[in-house]
């Protein structure tokens, strides 16, 4: 029988950096942590991908930075950091110092790429779908190997998170680098990707276990409530579970039945398993 992992559930939460001046996605960060969730993630892009697409818009690792400070317990990191965007060793230097200015609370997300207008507009090469993954098989080893020669290293060993359900390529790349996967797709969807990538990890020998699946659970309109999307996903062993939200004001009215739902699946499995 495939072991998958057991851990507490966690709640993120992706405040999308457009249509908003940034006083707004500041007050969404405070009240985000106020209320309890696990981690808030922003996204890598330098447009806005809905909505207008030439509103407001803000970059992904310079405000990684200010919610470095602006936070004092919640994790923070990209959902995800476009790997073409940035060299793999000077990656790795801005993972460790906001690792540091964090006090060890960074989750390093990742993935391939794929917005177009970004690649074009800031002088990218936009190539092939194969290409960014070559690109993102190669630098996900400099990454760590970078992360072991700098002084000082970072705090812990920071977890990665790599985005995408590719199942030739990009779930492989899962089971070998990250400790964090991240999907979406309805519950059929999410448990085939979920028996691919533990098909990858048997093939290399690697404990399923290790790796916390997440998916995203927006709906088109907007955060919902907890309910049989959460439930079913649960039951296929997702323990994190991230809601987006977007400017110009930030709604997280349904953040709070979220971190209920949480306490309570956690509360349950401890009783199951104490």
């Amino acid at each position: 029988m495939v072991r998958t992992y057991t851990g507490p559930v966690r709640i993120g939460l992706e405040l999308w950096p457009q249509h908003a001046d940034y006083a707004e996605i500041r007050r969404a960060v405070a009240e985000a942590e106020e209320i309890g969730v696990d981690i808030i993630f922003t996204w890598d892009h330098f447009f806005p991908v809905f909505g207008d697409p030439d509103g407001k818009h803000f970059e992904c690792w310079t405000m990684l930075g200010a919610w470095a400070e602006a936070t004092t317990s919640v994790e923070i990191g990209a959902l995800v950091t476009c790997n073409s965007y940035r060299n793999p060793e000077l990656l790795a230097d801005m993972t460790r110092t906001v690792d540091h200015i964090s006090d060890g609370r960074l989750i390093l997300g990742i993935g391939a790429g794929w917005f177009e207008r970004d690649y074009l507009e800031y002088g990218y090469e936009f190539g092939t779908a194969g290409g960014r993954l070559d690109n993102l098989a190669e630098a996900l080893p400099r990454i760590r190997s970078r992360l072991d020669k700098l002084n000082p290293a970072p705090t812990r060993k920071v977890p990665v998170l790599v985005g995408g359900g590719g199942e030739k390529r990009t779930l492989k790349l899962v089971a070998a680098h990250a400790d964090i996967w991240h999907g979406i797709g309805d519950p059929a969807q999410i448990e085939r990707k979920h028996r691919v990538l533990d098909g990858y990890c048997a093939a290399i020998g690697r404990d399923p276990v290790e790796i916390e699946r997440s998916a995203g659970v927006t709906g088109p309109s907007g955060i919902g409530e907890p309910g049989e999307l959460a439930e079913a996903l649960y039951a296929l062993g997702t323990r994190l579970f991230t809601i987006s939200s977007s400017g110009p004001r930030y709604d997280l009215a349904a953040l709070r039945s979220w971190i209920d739902w949480r306490d309570e699946r956690n509360r349950s499995g401890f009783r199951r398993t104490g």
